[in-house]
């Protein structure tokens, strides 16, 4: 094998996964964007996750609970309040923005490896994680939209986004990915349920239609959507799960860039929107952060994760 081949020939656990987790994750909001005008968040989660959650019981052959489950409905509900801190902000400040702010969520998730799991992160790993970062603001290019306090919404959901990363790997390690995505969709069952009983209580500003707007008519257009979007959740929900379970959740951080990559082909292949010059560059920079993560090899732990009550 060619020694440039060797740092690549066993991937760290978790690679392919994360991989497949941002393929679906960005196809998913390419649809929902295409659906957002027909349907709103809330009536998606109900109907998806009545269809999913039973295909997800069956799978897991009913074995969804266990002692670890008061963590993975805590990682459900993170997950939860990141899909609506973001999907509540976009319609006030540049998605471009939005989209930046969000992913400082690799600093974060790397920084909680090193605190609660006592993974040691060398300056090798922050310097792939800021070259990934730098690729992302070529794409998303924040710097010519006006700073706003809302900018902490997506900011916020990255903390969600980095909090359930780590509940994953330093809580729920031993619990199937199938129970775990269970446990997910449920999660977004309630939360719609939730926001269908409340939406007429909760302010209602031109913004936030598709958050608390009505139910709508059913097409065949949209029913349509709606078992790709359940398809597509069963695919990004485990996937994730078991991307996260990885010893190395600094690796799977860098990666998580990669959905960018996957945002702007989608946006070509459904959209028709073509990548300019910055685009093209920052991809270049993230697929070489990412690469240059996996051939880091893993340092000694500062501590032992057995040093930490209920992780694995």
């Amino acid at each position: 094998m060619p020694a440039f081949a060797q740092p690549f020939s066993r991937l760290p656990e978790g690679v392919p996964a994360i991989l497949l987790a941002v393929f679906a994750m960005a196809l998913t909001d390419a649809i929902i964007k295409l659906s957002s005008s027909g349907m709103t968040l809330w009536q998606i989660w109900i109907l998806r996750s009545s269809l999913v959650l039973p295909v997800l019981f069956l799978a897991a052959r009913g074995r969804v609970t266990g002692p670890a489950t008061g963590w993975v409905a805590l990682r459900s509900a993170a997950l939860v309040a990141q899909y609506i801190c973001l999907y509540a902000v976009l319609p006030l400040i540049d998605m471009a923005l939005a989209g930046a702010a969000f992913y400082v969520a690799p600093f974060f998730i790397v920084g909680l490896s090193a605190l609660v799991l006592g993974n040691r992160v060398t300056v090798r790993h922050w310097m792939a994680i800021l070259v990934g970062f730098a690729g992302l603001l070529m794409i998303v290019k924040p710097f010519s939209a006006t700073f706003t306090p809302l900018i902490g919404m997506p900011i916020a959901a990255a903390a969600f986004y980095a909090m359930s990363a780590i509940i994953t790997r330093a809580r729920c390690a031993t619990v199937t990915p199938l129970a775990i995505a269970f446990w997910l969709n449920l999660g977004c069952l309630v939360a719609g349920i939730a926001l269908g009983l409340l939406r007429e209580s909760l302010p209602a500003p031109d913004w936030a239609g598709f958050i608390t707007g009505p139910w709508h008519a059913m097409e065949t257009r949209d029913w349509t959507m709606v078992l790709t979007l359940s398809g597509l959740i069963v695919v990004l929900s485990v996937s994730l799960a078991k991307a996260y379970q990885s010893p190395r959740p600094e690796v799977i951080a860098a990666l998580d860039y990669v959905y960018m990559i996957f945002v702007v082909f989608w946006g070509y292949v459904i959209f028709a929107e073509t990548p300019d010059l910055w685009t093209l560059l920052g991809i270049g920079l993230i697929s070489a952060g990412g690469l240059s993560m996996l051939r880091i090899p893993p340092a000694r732990p500062a501590r032992t994760a057995q040093s930490i009550p209920g992780t694995t």
